[in-house]
């Protein structure tokens, strides 16, 4: 090995330590790979070693000085006496010579104490385990043979050094405490080197303290792990100290009033652009090519933010140096830029405006990256700017070559890849960039964050340069001007804290990138360098300069209180949602909450919460498809905050896509199941987003069970003053119950200015009140019921709440109501717990109770068996007596009861009561025997063909009775005039479902089939008068008719006419039972001189209704359709 300077020898150059060790290692190191061996030199270590060297030559000087500066004087003669001990010495002089000893000839008193002197430090060397396995080739080389005498000299030497004055506060001799690290610490050299600059601090001047720190840098550059890099452990917050120092004063942006309801989607731009393509089976690879179908479909599921990853003009160099490591199908990454314009590629900067018109439309913001740590190796800066970037006049590392293609795009420019990254022998801290016409060489940093491998196709910009971060917001204001939201990629980096520890690290503080720890600054020396937080610099220039724009910061390592509350962040991420729910970690996230709303709820209105992001795992995979993934993805849309939802997350795709991906590679297919399930259980909420955004209401639970915390169960109240919800999900395959009662304490604004922290019970979060006769309604969304119960039950009681496993339960619409008149009371009792799928519904039926009482001959087996007997023609004189007397009693009964109730209950009724005129009941009576009469009216007037047919449809309606006594119903409540609208409003109000709720079994028809069929009472009721006006037939007037009718609109619903791919459909059997029903109404009012000419048109219209087809249009006029029904 060539080198032939005396090594370490002295404290003179300290800079130069470092700069030795680098030297020999890498000579000794090429040596030992020339010779096939594999026994290398680690020049952190070498370094350590000759820190330890000087350390103690610096100890012994002192001790030489201070205690005993005749300490080698005086050894010598002992020496001397014994030949063989000569010797070694004399060994050691050539071995280990001393540079003191070249300088020149020395006398032998002289040359005997400073050999005495190199032989004590080897000694103290040999004693070090940690340092021999480190270094031994140059401490105890293999082949090496000392002379025998030399432990003989060694003991004579140890017995001397115990006689002479001691060291230290434990009063140790010499040789003692220069070993005593090594003993402590046999198997570690940077413990050794911590344990010595903090015991020997008193013994050693402050640079050398300084190069003891520097050592420990240096080598955890070399032992730290690299991972893959984002945001590390989930560590639950403490918010205690997460910027520097005690800096951390409060000064939150406030939110624009679209952004606290902002719902994110993030997009892979190349990969989506492809699927579209796929999808729809055209090239679609622009921006200006997105369907504007896809864009609906955004904003139909609650989508207000677009995120779009890769807009910007890539780095060729990237492209190139993935092609050169064998991904021939790359395209430069997402995050290796060459600069801030929309790539041609996908359509410039006119496509992008196309789009965000489009966007705009549907209220659908755009969002893009903006990547301000660094920039493409090959980028416009690094072309025409490289003072902007962190770099070296030399290679970091002496083994580095760089003797690969030239990336640059710039013909006077040279940008070179470090040679090793290709055969991923090493990966490389910096790339070279040369002026081939001035020859200026510089090493330029790839961007790092610490905790992985460099990122090769980056460089990275030094944000100690003044001008370096002028140019930056610059940047920013640029994308502001063109997006609302702009998303800063990795941006805790730029934090000074971070700044600091990986480009100039203090003292003992380095390691995190390689190379940087000599580039160093003491926190003073840094802190002059770079006075203020960048990021509250660019907030407060874009609130000043593009007041309208969101900030959101990918911000990790515990920062994500000091990026909101202190640099004034709008969002940032909160990568312990993701983690902590898929890994069940549930007692750390709820204390992640509990303390984030104990130190300011404010940060936790400021969350970007999600379930995968690019650098992660999709969310299928991470969360799988089934009720884990729905009870997460429902705390993601209804925690405070900004959901944030992946690429592909809603369609369950289970590709990863990397940021340098063009196209999806896996062929996949939208996991149907999962697209239902989510506009099923999560759009309806994210459409409620209002009452979750906000931390105003946010009030988080403990569930105990047998006075333990159930801590799976996640519960929480929101909402807003009028309208509260409470949320309940359990994250555990095992079912578990708890009662809900106090919330977790809280930090509260008051309006004088003060903050206290306090709970709450949970009746008081729900915004209920003490006293009176109130009661709590609340809608299940995840039943689809709603329920009740009293207001004191919560306050004295709680809620309890048993959950099965990832069972997910979504408490809506919380109000609460005072029971004046116990009505509620009533209800409550009727439903004992359980749900209601109509309450208002059954509250109407509750109020109605006494007027169903009233009626009830209405529901009476003898007045439905009297119809069904008139229908068949069997009905007698004495029935229909006993029929007209049941129903005056029923109407007698109802005026009574209305007579004696309350203004309250009035208010209640369907409307005002009217007498209803007997003797016109007893004509609709008799009129309604003879529509159904199979007999002659008499000898000279035979049955009309007209009442045969009329009687032979009753007979197949087996639902009449019940309509026409639906009918009969009716007639109190309506006034002489009342038109179709007015008597469907009243059988409405009626909860004639309710009333005839037996006849469901009756006729074997559910809860919506009955309504249908009562509605009919309507057409009995109420029969147009367009209809009775008509008297003679012709074609145009039929088909006036027939379009009159259709454009009512209670007569479109009852034939239940619905619009399908621009077609008009209606149901045969509801427009058959209408036609009937319309018929019988006109004689029941009318009598039979009415049924003539309307039966005309009605045989006219079913004869169309045999060719129709179901179809509206058809139906109304056959022969060329008719204007306004396809």
């Amino acid at each position: 090995m060539d080198f032939k300077a005396p090594l370490f020898a002295s404290a003179g150059n300290l800079d130069g330590i470092y700069e030795q060790a680098k030297t020999v290692s890498h000579l000794f190191n090429s040596r030992q790979q020339e010779l096939g061996r594999d026994s290398f030199i680690s020049v952190g270590k070498m370094n350590a070693a000759g820190v330890l060297h000087i350390i103690y030559q610096t100890v012994i000087s002192r001790y030489l000085f201070e205690q005993d500066h005749d300490f080698f004087t005086r050894f010598s003669p002992q020496v001397a006496r014994n030949h063989a001990c000569q010797e070694v010495l004399v060994f050691y002089s050539k071995e280990f010579p001393s540079p003191l000893l070249q300088a020149e000839t020395p006398n032998i008193p002289y040359f005997m104490e400073e050999t005495a002197r190199g032989f004590f430090v080897h000694q103290v060397l040999l004693e070090n385990p940690a340092l021999l396995k480190a270094v031994r080739p140059f401490v105890k080389p293999v082949g090496l043979t000392f002379p025998t005498a030399a432990q003989a000299l060694a003991a004579l030497m140890g017995g001397y050094t115990r006689s002479a004055p001691r060291v230290g506060d434990n009063e140790e001799d010499l040789f003692t405490f220069l070993t005593e690290p090594a003993r402590l610490h046999p198997d570690s050299m940077m413990e050794q080197i911590r344990y010595i600059a903090r015991k020997w601090k008193d013994l050693i001047p402050e640079n050398l303290h300084v190069l003891l720190l520097r050592a420990v840098d240096y080598i955890t550059e070399e032992e730290k792990p690299r991972f893959t890099g984002g945001a590390g452990p989930s560590i639950v917050p403490s918010y205690r100290n997460q910027g520097i120092g005690n800096h951390e004063f409060e000064a939150y942006s406030s939110d624009k009033s679209w952004m606290p309801n902002v719902v994110m989607l993030a997009k892979s731009t190349l990969v989506w652009l492809d699927q579209l393509s796929r999808y729809y089976g055209y090239p679609i690879t622009t921006l200006d090519s997105i369907p504007d179908r896809e864009l609906d479909l955004l904003a139909e599921r609650g989508f207000s933010s677009l995120w779009l990853i890769g807009l910007w003009e890539r780095s060729p160099a990237s492209r190139r140096i993935k092609n050169l490591c064998g991904n021939p199908e790359a395209e430069a990454s997402a995050y290796s830029l060459k600069g801030y314009d929309i790539a041609e590629s996908i359509g410039g900067w006119q496509a992008l405006k196309n789009l965000d018109g489009r966007c705009r439309q549907r209220h659908i913001r755009l969002a893009s990256d903006m990547v301000p740590n660094h920039t493409g190796l090959d980028s416009d800066w690094v072309l025409h700017h490289p003072e902007y970037f962190i770099q070296a006049k030399v290679p970091p590392f002496p083994a580095y070559s760089f003797n690969g293609e030239n990336l640059s795009p710039d013909p006077g420019v040279e940008i070179k890849l470090e040679d090793h990254y290709f055969d991923k022998t090493d990966a490389a801290v910096t790339f070279r960039r040369r002026n081939l016409e001035s020859q200026e060489t510089s090493y330029i940093f790839h961007g790092n964050d610490g905790t992985s491998m460099p990122w090769n196709d980056t460089a990275q910009l030094d944000f100690l340069n003044p001008a370096t971060r002028e140019a930056v917001i610059q940047q920013i204001l640029h994308v502001a001007h063109n997006f609302h939201i702009i998303r800063f990629d990795a941006a805790m980096t730029l934090a000074r804290k971070h700044v600091q520890r990986l480009w100039y690290p203090s003292p003992g503080t380095g390691g995190d990138v390689p190379g940087r720890a000599s580039a160093g600054l003491s926190e003073e020396e840094f802190n002059a360098k770079m006075p203020k937080e960048f990021w509250r610099e660019v907030v407060d220039r874009v609130a000043a300069e593009v007041p309208d724009t969101l900030l959101l910061a990918e911000a990790f390592w515990m920062m994500e209180g000091y990026f909101v509350r202190t640099l004034g962040m709008h969002r940032v991420y909160n990568s312990a949602f993701m983690h902590m729910l898929k890994n069940q970690d549930n007692k750390k996230y709820r204390d992640t909450i509990k303390n984030t709303i104990s130190f300011d709820p404010e940060v936790l209105k400021r969350f970007v919460n999600f379930m995968n992001n690019p650098d992660e795992e999709t969310a299928v995979a991470q969360f799988g498809n089934g009720d884990k993934y729905f009870g997460v993805c429902t705390l993601l849309v209804t925690m405070p905050g900004l959901p944030m939802f992946g690429h592909g997350q809603v369609e369950g795709f289970h590709e990863k896509y990397g940021m340098e991906y063009r196209k999806a590679y896996w062929n996949e297919y939208p996991d149907e199941h999962l697209v239902k399930g989510h506009e099923r259980l999560i759009f309806p909420l994210v459409a409620s987003r209002h009452l979750f955004s906000g931390v105003d209401y946010f009030e988080l639970f403990d569930a105990v069970d047998n006075e333990q915390v159930v801590e799976s169960i996640f519960a929480y109240v929101n909402g807003s003053e009028d309208s509260r919800a409470l949320v309940l999900y359990n994250n555990q395959f095992e079912a578990v119950q708890g009662r809900l009662n106090t919330s977790c304490p809280k930090l509260h604004r008051l309006p004088n200015g003060a903050r206290e922290t306090r709970t709450v019970t949970l009746a008081e979060s729900l915004g209920l009140k003490i006293g009176g006769r109130r009661y709590a309604i609340y809608d299940n969304f995840s039943d689809g019921l709603t329920y009740i119960t009293p207001s004191m039950t919560v306050y004295d009681e709680g809620f309890w709440v048993t959950l099965s496993g990832y069972e997910t339960r979504v408490l809506l619409h919380i109000r609460e109501v005072e029971d004046f008149d116990g009505t509620y009371e009533a209800l409550c009792n009727q439903l004992d717990g359980r749900g209601t799928g109509n309450f208002a519904e059954d509250l109407q039926a509750v109020r109605l109770a006494p007027l169903f009482k009233a009626m009830d001959n209405f529901r009476s087996p003898e007045m439905l068996k009297f119809v069904d007997a008139l229908v068949a023609g069997n009905s007698t004189a004495a029935m229909e007596r006993k029929f007209i007397l049941l129903a005056g009693e029923a109407y007698a009964r109802l005026a009574s009861e209305v007579e004696t109730m309350e203004a309250v209950a009035k208010n209640n009724l369907p409307g005002n009561i009217h007498d209803v005129d007997p003797l016109l009941l007893v004509r609709e009576i008799h009129q309604l025997n003879l529509s159904f009469s199979h007999k002659k009216v008499s000898e000279e007037k035979p049955q009309s063909i007209e009442h045969t047919l009329l009687s032979a449809g009753g007979a197949v309606m087996v639902e009449l009775p019940f309509i026409f006594n639906a009918y009969l119903m009716t007639k109190p409540f309506l006034a002489p005039g009342d038109g179709i609208d007015e008597t469907a409003a009243v059988v409405e109000d009626l909860l004639l479902t309710h009333f005839f709720t037996n006849a469901r079994e009756t006729l074997h028809v559910d809860t919506a089939q009955l309504r249908h069929l009562l509605q009919g009472a309507v057409l009995l009721a109420a029969t147009p008068e367009f209809l009775l006006e008509a008297r003679t037939y012709s074609k145009t007037t039929s088909v006036s008719l027939l379009k009159q009718l259709f454009d009512l609109p209670f007569f479109a619903r009852f034939v239940g006419c619905n619009e399908y791919q621009g077609v008009l459909w209606y149901r045969k059997e509801s427009f058959q039972e209408a036609l009937f029903l319309l018929c019988l109404g006109s004689i029941l009012r009318n009598g039979e001189s009415s049924l003539a000419p309307l039966y005309t048109f009605i045989t006219d219209w079913l004869r169309k209704d045999l060719v129709a087809e179901y179809q509206v249009g058809r139906l109304i006029e056959q022969e060329k359709g008719f204007n306004g029904y396809n």
